[in-house]
């Protein structure tokens, strides 16, 4: 006797939301009738599978997120989407009618397999597969003289052939696709979960067995599933939970959320999409023919709205290709490629800069034709999903509901909140957290740009929306609560810097975010690892207005909750600690840098005027903080010959403002004297920037600083001219009034009254003012060569300082 070979299941691989592929699930199940229909898709969500068959408006997804705080502080988001043309949809439908079991088969998406993966069912997730997949398609592309794999798609499987022949295209195509690849890691885990199901399933008994699954997955699945011990009666496999080892304690799980044809398309980066998800709708809804009816009429019709090219005999140019197109490519119908083709001979008369924007994957490039872009946006379409009334949602969608309504906080209008007001500040809380998530219909039209500036008066403009929906439940990545999830997401921006962007810039704007949110604690991993982040900041420069900000917050935002902040602390002590230390370096400041670099200067003298304010006995303000460093440090820049004049001004200048009795530093009138004369107006805007109080009043610096400029000649006053008068900038009006009555007094000249010293200051800027002086000065060597001389204009501070 020959024994009997068992049975095998039906195993279709598909591609992920393709209407050819869901026609061929949907009829093979109405035909076997199987008792298990199992769908690749996260196995968790199996007990709650009775949701799907709720009255949804699609497209909808199952996102799936997991969250730690453990070791690794981990976080995972991941979409499985559906379309109505997808054959996961239609394998779910379907199989409700017939009365059979549908399951889910797949290892939930927060599964470690899907720690690299933004969306489950982007079946290649590893750049070898990737680069074989892409090579056999190119191939196959190569051998048809065909331009993209979309279009080699369409050509091969979209064109509403028979049954039978396109299952057994479908197997001859995902089997080469595969050939001998094993696969990453995460699918071979993946596909053992798979395989798992199917055994199961298969070991029950009850009745045929079918598997719709991506192609790649299904000739692996076909050979696996047969050594997986599996007995009849037994439990379906286990869903593995997070290891709590390497995890510590994780939140997870997995929800519907209204989707959008716009993330549903390729051309946004979705992977495993189907470009132009609008156009494969129609293909669904009307076949292949009535979907280019559908899409050419939409497209016309876009294009007169946007008054682009689009006229009668357009229109008959365009038909009349795409069947031409269609006849050559051997089409019985025009496919979307030929529409597409079509559109663009029509209607584009110039040369492209860029490929068209079907032959590649991924965004529209910029300089596309505007015409192809509006032609693509039609094409992808606009509708967007919406769940049942009723359909469970995650923790924070309700904890956000309730913070809303005890707060009084409609989303709907304007609402004008005072910040000085404890109710409005609380509702001001709120709103920034939600901000922080990113959650759409939440917008700050005005209010202070600092949490400690000036101003406090925001105006909000909120609204509802299916996005901001479905944007609460993706949050719950981040936690249960909103504090709780606008926490997690505060040191997600903390950890990451994108290349070339000032660290401390990032780390100031996001705790200032913070402020306004009233989030004043963060992880002690984050504290543990704030001040190595910090230390990769390479510029000095980079430190003024952000240390400033975050010090402010520290010691002075009690109304905001901040005072004292851990986090604060370590971030102002780090990044004190690591401007002194790039305060070291030489090197020169370029003129456009000069501002940021006398602010990183102001910042330390903020914060080493506060800790040495401190009164004898009592705890610092920062315990680890070093006021005799900055100062020695200070010191020695100031004489520095190397350095940078504006840095050893600053230097300088800090020195005297917070130790002026000091017989230690140097002297500010020794420095301006030792320094070539296009550097003095440099080297004074960091002294007056730092310690114009003390300078202005020194009788000495006055003096020397007069007669420097009155022995300059004519050249070298007019090249130092700028700088100086720029330096002078520093000083408040009433300020320059009294510097100028103390230069006024050197000459022992009259008195004049503050007003008409201040009236007499020209509105001309530096630059002008020295083009004036080169023509003064052309005019009195002309004359002089004629044998005229002139008295020479007077060079003194109040000159330059006016």
């Amino acid at each position: 006797m020959t024994e009997k070979t068992p049975p095998s299941p039906l195993i279709i691989g598909v591609r992920h939301h393709s209407p050819a592929c869901a026609r061929l699930v949907a009829a093979q199940i109405h035909a076997l009738k199987p008792r298990h229909v199992l769908i690749e898709g996260p196995a968790d969500f199996n007990p709650r599978i009775d949701e799907l068959y709720l009255p949804h408006r699609l497209p909808l997804a199952i996102y799936s997120f997991f969250s730690s705080n453990g070791p690794l502080d981990d976080r995972r988001a991941s979409w499985s989407p559906f379309a109505e043309h997808s054959p996961e949809w239609q394998a779910l439908q379907v199989a409700r009618q017939v009365g059979a079991q549908a399951r889910f088969i797949d290892l939930p998406a927060w599964h470690d397999a899907f720690a690299d993966t933004l969306n489950r069912y982007a079946d290649a997730d590893d750049e070898a597969h990737e680069a074989r997949t892409a090579a056999y398609e190119r191939a196959l592309c190569d051998k048809l003289a065909i331009d993209s794999r979309d279009a080699l798609w369409d050509h091969l499987f979209e064109g509403e052939l028979p049954l039978t022949e396109l299952a057994d295209r479908l197997q001859t195509y995902f089997i080469h696709l595969r050939a001998d690849d094993p696969g990453s890691i995460g699918n071979q885990a993946r596909e053992w979960m798979m395989a798992r199901w199917i055994a199961w399933a298969m070991a029950q008994g009850d009745g045929p067995v079918l598997v719709v699954c991506g192609g790649y997955h299904a000739p692996a699945l076909a050979k696996l599933w047969r050594d997986c011990p599996a007995q009849a009666g037994q439990s379906p496999p286990d869903v593995p939970a997070p290891n709590a080892n390497v995890h510590g304690v994780a939140t997870f799980g997995s929800y519907l959320v209204p989707y959008h044809n716009k993330r549903l398309d390729a051309f946004t980066g979705y992977a495993s999409g189907m470009s132009s998800p609008a156009y494969y709708q129609w293909v669904w809804e009307h076949g292949a023919a009535g979907a280019g009816e559908h899409a050419l009429k939409a497209i016309l019709t876009r294009l007169r709205q946007k008054r682009l090219p689009s006229s009668t005999a357009d229109l008959i140019a365009i038909h009349t290709h795409a069947l031409g197109l269609a006849r050559l490519r051997g089409h019985t119908v025009p496919l979307r490629s030929d529409w597409l083709d079509a559109v663009a001979t029509a209607l584009i008369k110039q040369a492209l800069d860029v490929p068209l924007p079907w032959t590649y994957r991924g965004p529209i490039r910029p300089g596309t034709d505007p015409a192809l872009v509006e032609m693509m946006d039609v094409l992808s379409g606009d509708a967007s999903g919406a769940l049942a009334p009723g359909t469970p949602q995650p923790p924070l969608v309700l904890a956000v509901d309730q913070e809303l309504a005890r707060l009084g906080i409609p989303l709907n209008g304007t609402l004008d909140l005072n910040l000085l007001a404890q109710d409005d500040r609380l509702k001001s809380r709120v709103l920034h957290r939600l901000t922080l998530l990113a959650i759409p219909g939440i917008h700050r039209e005005s209010g202070p740009d600092l949490a400690m500036g000036r101003g406090q008066q925001e105006c909000w403009q909120l609204r509802t929306s299916l996005e901001q929906r479905a944007a609460l439940i993706e949050a719950a990545v981040y936690g249960a609560t909103l504090e709780d999830a606008a926490r997690n997401r505060l040191e997600e921006i903390l950890q990451q810097v994108a290349p070339g962007s000032s660290r401390i810039a990032v780390l100031a704007g996001a705790l200032n975010r913070a402020a306004f949110a009233g989030l004043p604690v963060v992880s002690s991993r984050l504290l543990d690892e704030l001040p190595a982040s910090i230390a990769q900041e390479g510029h000095f420069d980079a430190f003024g207005e952000p240390l400033q900000v975050l010090f402010t917050l520290y010691r002075h935002g009690e109304s905001l909750g901040m005072v004292g902040s851990a986090l604060l602390q370590t971030a102002v002590s780090a990044a004190f600690d690591r401007a002194l230390w790039l305060l070291e370096a030489t090197g020169s400041v370029p003129p456009e840098q000069q501002l940021a670099h006398i602010q990183a200067f102001q910042a330390i003298r903020l914060i080493v005027r506060d800790a040495l304010a401190t009164q004898p006995g009592s705890q610092p303000t920062l315990p680890a903080l070093e006021p005799d460093r900055a100062l020695a440090v200070c010191r020695r820049k100031a004489q520095a010959v190397d350095a940078a004049a504006v840095s050893r001004g600053a230097a300088l200048g800090l020195v005297l403002s917070l130790s002026p009795e000091s017989d230690s530093q140097p002297d500010a009138s020794a420095l301006l004297q030792s320094l070539p004369t296009a550097h003095i107006g440099d080297a004074l805007a960091g002294l007056l920037a730092l310690a114009r109080e003390q300078l202005t009043q020194d009788r000495a610096f006055v003096s020397t600083l007069d007669s420097l400029i009155g022995t300059l000649d004519g050249a070298d006053f007019l090249q130092a001219l700028p700088a100086i008068r720029g330096a002078f900038a520093w000083l408040p009006t009433q300020e320059r009034a009294a510097l100028a009555e103390a230069i006024l007094s050197l000459y022992q000249a009259p008195p004049i009254s503050r007003r008409s010293l201040l009236a007499e200051l020209p509105t001309l800027s530096a630059e002008s003012l020295a083009t004036h002086l080169q023509l003064e000065q052309t005019a009195v060597d002309k004359l002089a060569s004629w044998g005229i001389t002139l008295i020479p204009p007077q060079r003194d501070a109040i000159s330059t300082l006016n």
